[in-house]
């Protein structure tokens, strides 16, 4: 498996939450989330989380045991909550989070798993690309922010419905009916989005943090086959840099984006020598 990839930090100056690795036959993808200013609740901060779970991950895919992607990831997230439960309140909901996207080219068959918001891509031989997501934030976060519904932003009733809203979402995340992240609880990963497909079946498999995926949403700069024929011409920085303009022209906040591509998932096939026939 051959794997390009990028990366870009949100704003200078602050560490890129995102992390983004790979091992022979896997590749790993995390958008980090916390809330900035709680050092009290953690101090080693949400870059040191993913980076850590990161880490953690690959080592594992590395092994090549035959453990499936649920317990590897079960396993990374009890490894790292156990590294700094005893100085930082991890159950905390501010504490360190992140999303989590994984695939691993296993025994002819591409293998996948998804936590929260990351973006997968299967770029099918035929049909077109398949995306892969997992809503269950998108929509405790549409439902959590209804009651802000006509309320006037800027408002002292904005903030107080905003908090509130804030709040709510916050009760949702790693309870049945919620969403899952992972964060400081190794069950979460028995609720990611898992699937596998025979690699014949593929020409290829990106993977984007939320940040990147903007490209597609919000801002409409073109779909999904489109984004693989861009990761074709101009590669994962390419991607990023069409998501970099669309948020300078429309004066957003930048967000940290991340894009793996992997390609050549099938080996080579190989014909095996013959000898001459005798004279």
């Amino acid at each position: 498996m051959r794997v390009s990839m990028a990366t870009s930090a949100g704003r200078a100056g602050r560490p890129n939450e995102d992390f983004l690795g790979a091992v022979p036959g896997a590749a790993v993808l995390l958008d980090g989330a916390g809330i900035p200013g709680t050092e009290s609740i953690c101090a080693h901060g949400v870059a040191w989380y993913t980076h850590r779970l990161g880490g953690a991950l690959l080592g594992r895919l590395s092994r090549g045991d035959g453990r499936d992607l649920v317990s590897v990831l079960a396993a990374a997230i009890g490894e790292i909550a156990a590294a700094h439960r005893g100085t930082c309140d991890i159950a905390h909901p501010a504490s360190p989070q992140a999303t989590v996207a994984i695939v691993r080219a296993d025994r002819g068959r591409l293998e996948h798993l998804l936590l929260a918001d990351s973006v997968l891509v299967l770029d099918e031989v035929r049909g077109g690309p398949q995306v892969v997501t997992d809503e269950r934030e998108v929509t405790s976060r549409r439902i959590c922010s209804a009651p802000l519904d006509g309320v006037v932003p800027g408002t002292p009733e904005y903030d107080r419905v905003r908090a509130s809203c804030v709040e709510a979402l916050r009760a949702r995340r790693n309870q049945p009916g919620g969403y899952w992240i992972a964060k400081d609880d190794p069950y979460a990963a028995q609720e990611a989005v898992t699937g596998s497909r025979p690699l014949y079946d593929l020409n290829g498999v990106a993977l984007l943090s939320n940040g990147a995926s903007r490209i597609v949403s919000p801002y409409g700069l073109t779909d999904w086959p489109g984004v693989l024929d861009l990761l074709a011409t101009d590669g994962p920085a390419g991607v990023i840099r069409r998501v970099r303009q669309a948020e300078a022209a429309a004066f957003a906040t930048p967000d940290d984006a991340t894009v793996a591509h992997c390609t050549h998932l099938r080996p080579p096939t190989t014909t095996a020598r013959q000898d001459p026939d005798p004279c």
